[in-house]
């Protein structure tokens, strides 16, 4: 007499239901910038306007579209740290910055500004080892580390700002009827979660608007990355064109799916690239809801190129293209230029001090 067949159990059956809980396509922000990306960078540097103060280099960066300029700082933290702070210039009312992660006051260092090609403004430590150069149109920075350039920012053009705006019930009705900068189909507005965004029963009601940021950084030469905890992935951060952002959001998560990008139990913006012979970290000082999404070139060792009778060979550098974007709050980011692995946890140390707050 044969035994009765046992039934089969699967570990994904006992996995959590991912519908419970967003994914990409269901985060009203994430669909707002995707739908940017197809257009053309609307930013430029008013390099014109800046200023250098005793920590900082300040300018304006204008959005060519709403004519909206933005405030940018640029500090040069000692033991090799730069830090990027993009805000409103005059917000509706203050913006939401992280308190209590970073120490209260890293030191700086004196950066020195230079002007470079026409159109161009240089800032360089003591030793001039290190540079950011800034580019005004479209806006662009570039990490350079004795004369290569690492990374760059906004050279895909993703830099984006959503401005605070005075609420729809307190608009006048008269005089601003037609001054608004969002449209004003409620259908769209639905849709893009301008200023109530719904998920099964919730409602999370927008009193100012949408408020997200995002901006792309491009690594040069790596193709390795690592970091943004948690997530049960592999060590190694993988592409995400073919699916789901990184996305860092606190959840208390019961069976969750392993090879998965879903956030869980901690939330920490902390990025690492390595490639033989440099390490750089980046920094993203958010604490709202931010996705993460990874984009890797691979070398190509040899294009050819014709040129003459006999084609040129050229040797092509791999990149990764990193984009973040969060929910609110404003742009503040810390370059950590190594170039060891030992000196990007340091730097990282200094400005953490192992915080608790992650």
């Amino acid at each position: 007499m044969e035994a009765a067949g046992k039934e089969e159990i699967s570990v994904e059956d006992e996995a959590v239901d991912k519908n419970i809980f967003k994914d990409c396509s269901k985060i009203a922000f994430y669909r707002r910038q995707k739908q940017q990306l197809s257009t053309k960078s609307t930013y430029q540097a008013l390099l014109d306007s800046a200023t250098k103060g005793k920590d900082s280099t300040k300018f304006q960066i204008l959005n060519e579209a709403t004519k909206v300029p933005l405030l940018a700082e640029v500090y040069g933290i000692e033991g090799n740290i730069f830090r990027l702070k993009i805000n409103e210039e005059t917000p509706l009312k203050p913006r939401y910055e992280v308190p209590d992660v970073v120490t209260s006051k890293p030191r700086t260092v004196r950066l020195i500004s230079s002007s470079g090609d026409a159109g161009s403004l240089v800032l360089a430590d003591g030793k001039g080892d290190l540079k950011c150069h800034i580019t005004a149109n479209p806006f662009k920075v570039d990490l350079m580390s004795e004369e290569e350039v690492v990374m760059s920012i906004n050279s895909l053009g993703h830099l984006y700002f959503e401005h605070l705006q005075v609420p729809l019930k307190k608009r006048a009705t008269k005089e601003n009827k037609e001054d608004t900068s969002v449209d004003a189909s409620q259908e769209n507005q639905e849709d893009l979660g301008l200023w109530e965004e719904k998920f099964g029963k919730f409602v999370d009601v927008k009193v100012n608007g949408p408020a997200s940021i995002g901006l792309d950084f491009s690594l040069h030469g790596f193709e390795h990355l690592y970091g943004i905890p948690q997530h049960a992935e592999s060590h190694q951060l993988k592409n995400t064109g073919d699916g789901d952002a990184y996305r860092l959001y606190n959840l208390d998560v019961y069976g969750y799916k392993i090879h998965d990008k879903m956030g869980i139990y901690g939330s920490v913006p902390y990025l690492l690239a390595h490639k033989p012979g440099r390490t750089l970290g980046i920094f993203w000082l958010n604490a709202s809801e931010t996705l993460v999404e990874i984009n890797t070139e691979p070398a190509v060792k040899y294009t050819l190129t014709q040129m003459g009778p006999v084609a040129a060979k050229q040797k092509v550098r791999s990149r990764t293209d990193v984009h973040w974007m969060s929910e609110s709050g404003i742009i503040d980011v810390f370059l950590l230029t190594g170039p060891t692995p030992s000196d990007v946890f340091k730097q990282y140390s200094y400005l953490t001090e192992n915080s608790k707050y992650w």
